[in-house]
């Protein structure tokens, strides 16, 4: 069941929270000893939350909703443990300004969902709801699987490369990162300022829509496009990266577009695009440092060591090299305001393919980065499907600050490309 179904099906008296929660609970409990998306549980408490949800009238548009939050975002009576050993027990006094607000407008908070260790590289014991074989992508892991594998409807992720995008196009779910500053990060573990971003999975449009508007106070009615839209295919200095399987996919999604009357036209690769890749390691390596400088001076040994060379990497990085990288990408996010005149969106792979074997690593950034860098609304679509049988995702990138008009777009691709967004593992009242 879709979060906005879910809601509309309490509102109207026809299910109750408590039964909505419970059916969630027992999902957890059949497929999370092999998932093992969950941080933190709390039943006892999310059916209290639950009944007094039953009890009281209803808050907003999530009222009576099961959601998950990425164990970076410190949640009010749950533990906050940042995939690391030095926040064991550690419980924060508030929710965090997302959590609050989707408490605001009446969802349940189920429990804490696996990150990778600080929103970083080394991960957390999630598996692919599909193939326990393999990565579900990272860092917000845990959201992606639980809502992929029909155990919650709606889930917080945080991304500083690719940490939503990459997951949920892993996982088979839609992965939306808002423009950047547009989702408070008040109560957020940062990871790199320049970046982290507050964002939404879930398995239909709609629900990543109504709970962004939600995070943002928007009552917005998304606008269905009159019009064809136009779209500009990106390939970028990275498609050597690309899979067979992403080439295909990609190419049959803009041909299916075309078909419908949609214009679909390449854009180049500017000369120089590839220092942005250099900028982003450069500078998310001196803001990492930086927001670990507590935890590398008092607990270095219980930092993963792909996480310290980070750190190490971070703290060679002067200031004067910092900025230069800074004013790289403010001099890139004006070419892509530029570039994005009269165009709707660019479409581009969500990922280089499916979800590569191993447990060891959550896959490359190669695919997100770039827009995280340049501050752009994103959202993954599932809309194909590689040599294997996993989910290869299509992103589409819009202008910074036009994220209603990218979601509402997003909306009408699913509605021309697929006829069903809800997964077929889902069992029938979950």
């Amino acid at each position: 069941m879709t979060a906005r179904r879910a809601a509309a099906s309490i509102a109207a008296g026809e299910l109750s929270s408590q039964a909505l929660v419970q059916a969630c609970l027992e999902r957890i409990a059949q497929r999370e000893p092999q998932v093992r998306a969950w941080a933190c549980v709390n039943a006892e408490a999310a059916l209290r939350e639950a009944r007094e949800r039953d009890a009281s009238p209803a808050r907003g548009p999530l009222h009576g909703v099961p959601i998950a939050v990425k164990d970076v975002i410190d949640t009010a009576g749950l533990p906050t443990g940042m995939g690391s050993p030095i926040y064991d027990g550690y419980q924060p006094f508030s929710d965090a300004a997302c959590v609050a607000m989707l408490r605001a407008a009446g969802a349940v908070v189920l429990g804490k969902t696996v990150t990778a260790e600080f929103a970083g590289v080394a991960p957390g014991p999630t598996t692919h709801p599909l193939a326990p074989q393999h990565t579900p992508g990272g860092s917000s892991s845990g959201s992606a699987a639980a809502v992929a594998d029909c155990m919650v409807p709606l889930a917080l992720g945080t991304q500083t490369g690719g940490s939503i995008l990459r997951p949920a196009a892993f996982c088979g779910i839609v992965g939306f990162k808002p423009t950047f500053g547009t989702v408070s990060r008040s109560g957020l573990k940062m990871a790199a300022e320049s970046f982290d971003t507050i964002g939404l999975m879930a398995r239909d449009v709609d629900d990543v829509a109504l709970a962004w508007g939600a995070l943002v106070g928007s009552t917005r009615v998304l606008p269905y496009p009159t019009r064809a839209p136009r779209l500009r295919l990106f390939r970028g200095h990275y498609w050597d990266h690309a899979s067979p399987d992403a080439e295909a996919t990609l190419a049959r999604v803009s041909e299916s577009l075309r078909s419908r009357d949609w214009t679909v036209e390449e854009l180049p690769t500017p000369p120089g695009f590839a220092e942005l890749s250099e900028a982003r390691v450069l500078i998310n390596g001196y803001e990492r440092a930086r927001a670990l400088a507590w935890e590398h001076q008092h607990h270095a040994q219980s930092i993963s060591p792909a996480m310290r060379r980070v750190v190490d990497a971070g703290w060679a990085v002067d200031y004067e090299r910092y900025i230069e990288a800074v004013k790289t990408t403010e001099r890139w996010r004006t070419w892509f305001a530029d570039t994005l005149q009269g165009w709707d969106a660019i479409v581009t792979p969500s990922t280089n393919g499916e979800a590569p074997l191993g447990l060891d690593s959550t896959g490359a950034a190669t695919f997100q980065e770039i827009w995280t860098l340049l501050r752009a609304p994103t959202i993954t679509l599932p809309l194909g499907t590689g040599h294997s049988g996993l989910p290869v995702g299509v992103q589409f990138v819009g202008a910074p600050y036009g994220d209603a008009a990218l979601l509402a777009m997003a909306r009408r691709v699913m509605k021309e490309l697929s006829n069903n967004m809800e997964s077929e593992r889902c069992p029938s009242g979950v």
